[in-house]
């Protein structure tokens, strides 16, 4: 994995709005929660991340990310374009810094999906985000749900797997920690996070 930090420190969050970090190892369920918490909560907005990989089955651009090749993901490296960004598994990602840049600039709440690499980044940026990081019950659950979607090769599930060892050892860089165990339970506590700050 690569990433490089942003070189500008970008606009602060209006008085009151909060930027909420949303990161979890490949498979712990966080795509579900996400979208569970965006049907709720209709006036959060949200990044959609754009990547270089290709789609996933049942993946819809715009939706869940925003695709775009290589070569214009490097473009936008060396324009700034991106508020963060990373190499991970062999593909891009990374959010746009004018998205970010508009919703603070409406004092809204925004909500990004990013990976731990990219939440340094962000939160070098802003540094009182709020970040979340969603953990599986275990590595071995963990593995299951990855082999289960029928998406990777074997030697990809490897990648994610020690991608995954990883990014759990960095679980206590976040405010909080969510098992994602039981998934309406794991809802409602995100909601209650979520909700705890924007009263």
């Amino acid at each position: 994995m690569t990433s490089t930090a942003p070189r500008s420190a970008g606009p602060a969050p209006a008085p009151g709005r909060h930027v909420f970090i949303l990161s979890a190892p490949s498979g712990a369920g966080k795509t579900t929660l996400l979208r569970a918490a965006l049907e709720r909560l209709t006036d959060l907005c949200y990044s959609v991340s754009y990547t270089t990989r290709p789609p996933r089955t049942g993946e819809v651009a715009g939706r869940d990310y925003l695709f775009i090749s290589p070569a214009e993901f490097e473009e936008g490296i060396r324009t700034d374009r991106w508020a963060e960004w990373a190499q991970v598994h062999g593909n891009y990602y990374g959010t746009s810094a004018e998205v970010l840049a508009h919703a603070l600039a409406e004092g809204r709440d925004i909500l990004l999906d990013i990976d731990v690499q990219g939440a340094r980044q962000i939160c070098k940026r802003f540094p009182q985000s709020v970040t979340i990081f969603i953990m599986p019950p275990s590595p071995e659950i963990l593995e299951a749900r990855l082999r289960s979607r029928g998406t990777d090769a074997a030697e990809s599930i490897a990648v994610r797997l020690r991608n995954a060892r990883a990014e759990m050892a960095q679980k206590d860089l976040y405010r909080h920690v969510i098992v994602n165990d039981d998934l309406p339970t794991a809802v409602r506590e995100l909601l209650a996070i979520i909700g705890s700050y924007r009263k």
